[in-house]
């Protein structure tokens, strides 16, 4: 059996590398899917964590798997809705650049 810290340190450099694109992107698309890898990166930690536990204490059997189909659900909606606002911007504006997106501005 693989110890936890290996999946702990996997889930950390997913998480820092979507961190990354998140700061250091500017189109929306590529943004969206940064936030992506981080919410992986913390369904692999959630899952690695309820397989390590196992029934022990207060965490259930189930909880990280449970919790982490949430996760992806949610995830799923979002971008849904991302895509369909990024292309709605695309269409009105003709760039996904966020430095050039000025909606909010008068």
């Amino acid at each position: 059996m693989v110890d936890l810290v290996y999946f702990q340190l996997l889930s950390a450099a997913l998480f820092i590398i979507g961190l990354y694109g998140v700061m250091a992107r500017r189109s929306a698309v590529l943004i969206v899917m940064s936030i992506e890898l981080m919410l992986n990166a913390v369904n692999i930690n959630l899952i690695a964590a309820a397989s390590h536990m196992e029934g022990t204490g207060n965490f259930a059997n189930f909880d990280g798997q449970l919790i982490a189909i949430f996760i992806i659900t949610v995830a799923a909606a979002e971008v849904g809705l991302a895509l369909a606002i990024i292309l709605r911007i695309y269409r009105n504006r003709s760039t996904v650049n966020v430095d050039e997106i000025n909606l909010m501005k008068w």
